[in-house]
């Protein structure tokens, strides 16, 4: 897609995950960008990969539909500037390539399979207007589907916030669902969840040692997924969710252990019928708040900002400034 003389720049980015297909289409403005066009659908493109190691034929079909609309979104919104990645259930599969060369085949969209380095980066790119300069550390981390991200973020001489390092675990909420249930999960497997997380996340936190700076009150956390937006709706008794409420919001770790209380004591239905929820997250909102209750024994910094953004946004901003080679601007 390439830009003609006279027209606006329109920009757009689809992230591929395990479990999402999502999109965002933008139009550059004075000192950010606005959004033009999104669209986002539970697709379980890693369903039983887990267990197969391939992308099943059912999860491809839904994923090929969902793409589908996204091609016609791109095509009616004239998009000029263009990214596509895929993430963890591409780069595992072992016919992942093959499903993104059907992508190209039948619905006309390259994307790309990006490491987990990149997938990082451009989360924090996406993310780092919700950073507070007065905390000169922070923990950012992403819940996915079929990975969990976490990054030590640090304010380098100009200010700018780089990720001074990070960690990729290939357990997120779509194989804890698998493996641990949809129906009802009891307090032994959730402490089970809790537990696998905090032991593969140990030597991360070990070697940065961050508890002297956790206790001075220097670190900040930021968490950008479905979890800890769903967390947040449910804190807010929100009718329904609404990202103009749920991003930039903070949530206390009080917050988020009550809010993951009420949540593991309800049963299936009782989730599904959670406006905040629904059936579509029903089985995955009680594994993603298991991760998320290890990241918060790891580091118990207090509270952590809600961001309902991350790598779409990454991507807009990395293309915004590749089509007028200046710094890039912020979301709105």
């Amino acid at each position: 897609m390439h830009q003609t003389a006279t027209a606006s720049p329109v920009f757009a980015a689809i992230d591929l995950g395990t479990n999402n297909c999502r999109l965002l289409v933008a139009r550059a403005e004075r000192g950010g960008f606005r959004v033009i066009d999104a669209f986002s659908r539970i697709v379980r493109l890693g369903e039983r990969m887990s267990v197969t190691g391939a992308l099943t034929e059912a999860a491809m079909d839904r994923t090929i539909a969902a793409l589908a609309v996204c091609a016609q979104k791109l095509q009616r919104r004239r998009v000029t500037h263009f990214r596509g990645v895929a993430t963890q259930a591409c780069r595992e599969a072992r016919n992942g390539a093959a499903f993104l060369d059907r992508v190209r085949r039948e619905v006309g969209l390259e994307l790309e399979v990006i490491e987990p380095r990149e997938e990082v980066e451009l989360a924090l790119a996406g993310c780092t207007s919700l950073l507070d300069r007065s905390h000169p550390l922070a923990i950012l981390f992403d819940i996915g589907g079929g990975s969990t991200e976490v990054m030590l973020v640090d304010q380098a001489a100009d200010a700018t916030w780089r990720a001074r390092d990070y960690v990729s675990i290939p357990v997120g909420v779509v194989a804890f669902a698998e493996r641990h249930g949809a129906q009802l999960v009891n307090g032994a497997a959730y402490e089970t969840m809790v537990a696998e997380i905090h032991e593969a996340l140990r030597p991360f936190a070990a070697r940065h040692g961050l508890d002297p700076h956790v206790r001075d009150g220097a670190v900040q956390m930021v968490g950008t997924s479905g979890t800890v937006t769903t967390l947040a709706g449910v804190q807010m008794r929100l009718p329904r969710y609404s990202r103009a409420a749920v991003d930039g919001s903070w949530l206390d770790f009080d917050h988020v252990r009550s809010a993951s209380d009420h949540i593991l004591s309800l049963d299936w239905q009782g989730r599904a019928q959670h406006p905040c929820i629904g059936p579509e997250r029903a089985d995955l909102v009680v594994p993603g708040c298991a991760i998320l209750e290890a990241i918060c024994r790891l580091w118990p910094v207090g509270r952590l900002r809600v961001a309902d953004r991350g790598l779409r946004e990454g991507i807009i901003l990395a293309l915004m400034r590749g089509a007028d080679g200046r710094a890039p601007a912020r979301p709105s």
